[in-house]
């Protein structure tokens, strides 16, 4: 997910690093509970573990998770100082996935804890700052810009591998990640165009890809006579089903939308099928974590 930038600086003020940001212990973070309405204090490391767990298969190697597992500390911090949650509920994080990340401590395996405590205090900076920490399940076999992939402009993000080849991210995976169909109900496709877009495009009648990214992935897709944003319009007809924009083939069949793809996800970042393979190959989750992202610094906030 993307969040709201950091603050504005005064002019001439150095940038907060991540020097200054140190903990002599492990913070105690609060949590708001999306279902319940219950608000809770805990330790740092325990909150990680239940979002590792959540957000990849806890049966998964060790340092798969482990490298997870910094992606959502440093996820987890990039967001706290941004306030975002703080503003919606008065805590730190919540159990949203719009608003922070999936969180299920009923998932969390020994090889969760393991992942957690191989990585303890182990964040990702770029400049002095948090990186925005993307992942997706599988690239589909090539990194995506956060442009082209994600439609996010708010903040420039170097440190993000684009147009990488990456043939771990498809080897060994699932079939219906390799190659995919979705057949989406044209009133669907109708009126996730007008929510995007503002315009009605009328029953569906045709449909191709406008525009391609660097990566191959499409970013513009023509309805009928209307243009709307690759990403946008996945969120819109639904992005379990739709599993990526990295299309093979559009088509319009008795009046449904058919999409063809591979991967599945955004495509930016880390992808978490490629850190399965490196980590069944002993990778180290640090080394996982450099293979998708460049010029960064992984640092220990604490002990």
């Amino acid at each position: 997910m993307a969040f709201l930038a950091l603050g504005c600086q005064p002019a001439k003020k150095p940038d907060v690093t991540n020097r200054e940001r140190k903990y002599d212990s492990e913070p105690t973070i609060s949590l708001y509970d999306n279902e319940t309405g219950q608000k809770k204090q805990m330790k740092l490391e325990e909150y990680i573990a239940g979002v590792v767990a959540a957000e990849m298969e806890p049966s998964w190697p060790v340092n798969a998770l482990a490298a997870q597992a910094i992606l959502a500390r440093t996820f987890t911090m990039e967001n706290i100082e941004s306030g975002r949650v703080k503003k919606l509920h008065g805590t730190d994080v919540s159990t949203s996935v719009e608003e922070s990340q999936a969180y299920d401590p009923s998932r969390i395996t020994e090889n969760v804890r393991q992942a957690v405590q191989k990585t303890r205090g182990e964040v990702i900076t770029y400049n002095g700052r948090y990186i925005k920490a993307w992942f997706s399940a599988s690239n589909g076999g090539k990194t995506a810009s956060a442009a082209e992939g994600l439609a996010y402009f708010k903040t420039p993000t170097p440190y993000i591998k684009a147009n990488m080849n990456d043939p771990a991210s498809i080897q060994n995976t699932l079939p219906e990640i390799r190659q995919w169909t979705a057949t989406i109900p044209g009133a669907r496709v109708r009126e996730a165009v007008k929510s995007i877009s503002g315009k009605d495009p009328g029953p569906l009648t045709s449909a191709a890809i406008a525009k391609k990214g660097p990566s191959g992935r499409t970013v513009q897709l023509k309805i009928n006579n209307t243009v709307v944003g690759g990403p946008a319009f996945r969120l819109a007809a639904g992005s379990t089903e739709i599993r990526s924009m990295f299309l093979t083939g559009v088509s319009v069949q008795g009046g449904n939308l058919v999409l063809t793809g591979k991967g599945y996800g955004h495509g930016v970042g880390m992808s978490q099928w490629g850190a399965k393979n490196m980590a069944e190959k002993g990778i180290s989750p640090e080394d996982i974590i450099r293979f998708y992202f460049k010029d960064i610094r992984i640092e220990k906030l604490y002990p």
